[in-house]
């Protein structure tokens, strides 16, 4: 990783290697798996807890505990990705990018949920969605 504010250039604070970021993949992969079960907790209980407020006015109490849980997990689970520059590209698809310098421009190494390795890459900006084959 690059030190913090290596180049003001630049959009991310830090900077993977190949095998920096695939050290993280383990890590990575449980945290969108814990992700994507607080998102399923807190549509659940959104649709519970407009079914009482209809039903019964603001019913607050053990349900509404249960929701705050489940959207400050998420929320913490976030922070850890952002706090890492790490870019949750498709939370469905488990597709995260890693910043990286390659041939002096920043991009993203490209990891799907599934893969072994990092093997692609991206451009930052509009008009860059497709990922590269790493060479």
């Amino acid at each position: 990783m690059t030190p913090l504010g290596s180049d003001p250039g630049h959009r991310y604070r830090h900077h993977y290697s190949v095998a920096e970021a695939t050290g993280l993949l383990p890590l990575v992969g449980r945290w969108l798996h814990e992700m994507r079960i607080l998102r399923q907790d807190v549509a659940r209980l959104d649709e519970r807890l407009a079914e009482l407020r209809h039903e019964f006015g603001d019913q607050g109490g053990a349900r509404a505990n249960e929701w705050t849980q489940a959207v400050v997990g998420l929320a913490r689970m976030s922070l850890e990705f952002r706090r890492r520059d790490l870019v949750i590209e498709d939370l469905d698809r488990g597709l995260v990018g890693f910043p990286a310098i390659m041939a002096g421009r920043e991009v993203l190494l490209s990891w799907e949920e599934g893969d072994e390795s990092i093997g692609y890459w991206k451009e930052l900006g509009p008009g860059h969605h497709g990922r590269e084959k790493m060479t």
